[in-house]
């Protein structure tokens, strides 16, 4: 028999110290013994327990900090704390925006999309608990409203998306919600909230929808937010974004996904 096209193979390589370590925390994380916010012993017991240099231990770290399952902070009070996995999802969105590789467009019709799929699964699966912790956070959007502290109540109101992808008690769903709101969030606080847009009353509306179980009025919404939004970010920041506004379409009025933001793809990268 010819040995033409069989497929050849490298000898494989013994782990370095410092991947066996790597492998040894991750396997803690995934078996639920280590998680967010979870603090590491320090790096000398580190190296104690493992029978491994500082050095190993130092290296294993830093990379554990890049993929973005561990943050390390300095001092006497600092070292590896275990984060929640986002990180690594927001920090490669935020270097692709960065680039001009994904445009507003891109990250609102993404928004748009995944956010109706999350409103659904809530009004399945949303309990009293849930609605209660979303009108919280609607109340205190609107005392932060009233007392002008308005880093405080984009924070709340970036906490609302958050709270309510927590509902679908999807992980992933969680996450990548999560990636999304912060670069948008980045966006916000450069060029402020839309003035014209009252939010609270659109969430106060939104929530009732929710709370009666009917996912088309809740996902229109929601879409109607978000367009709203796109669009304002894109007057605020017509010189570099170039972007038209999105198409108002909803899935309620055509029975199909909202429509993707209507932009020539050359006009819109920043």
């Amino acid at each position: 028999m010819s040995d033409v096209g069989k497929p050849e193979f490298e000898p494989i390589k013994p782990k370095r110290v410092f991947e066996e370590i790597c492998d040894r925390i991750r396997e803690r994380i995934a078996a639920g013994s280590l998680g967010p916010g979870d603090k590491l012993p320090p790096e000398r017991e580190l190296a104690a327990q493992f029978g491994v240099s500082r050095t190993a231990v130092r290296e294993a770290l830093r990379s554990l900090e890049i993929a973005g399952l561990v943050g390390l902070q300095k001092g006497a009070k600092g070292g590896a704390t275990i984060l929640d996995g986002n990180p690594t999802v927001t920090r490669s969105l935020q270097d692709m925006v960065s680039l001009g590789r994904i445009s507003l467009n891109d990250l609102t019709e993404a928004r748009m999309l995944i956010q109706e799929d999350i409103v659904r699964l809530a009004c399945a699966r949303a309990e009293e608990s849930d609605f209660q912790a979303l009108e919280a956070d609607i109340e205190k959007v609107a005392a932060l409203s009233r007392t002008g502290h308005l880093r405080d109540r984009l924070d709340h109101s970036i906490e609302f998306y958050r709270i309510l992808a927590e509902t679908t008690q999807n992980q992933v769903m969680i996450i990548v919600i999560d990636a999304l709101t912060h670069i948008l969030r980045l966006v916000v606080s450069q060029v402020g909230p839309d003035p014209k847009h009252d939010l609270v009353e659109h969430r106060h509306r939104f929530l009732a929808h929710l709370r009666a179980g009917d996912a088309d009025l809740a996902a229109a919404e929601m879409n109607a937010h978000l367009t709203s939004l796109h669009d304002h970010l894109v007057r605020a920041q017509q010189n570099t974004w170039a972007e038209p506004p999105v198409k108002r379409t909803s899935k309620t009025q055509s029975g199909a996904r909202p429509a993707r933001p209507a932009a020539k793809r050359a006009a819109s990268r920043p």
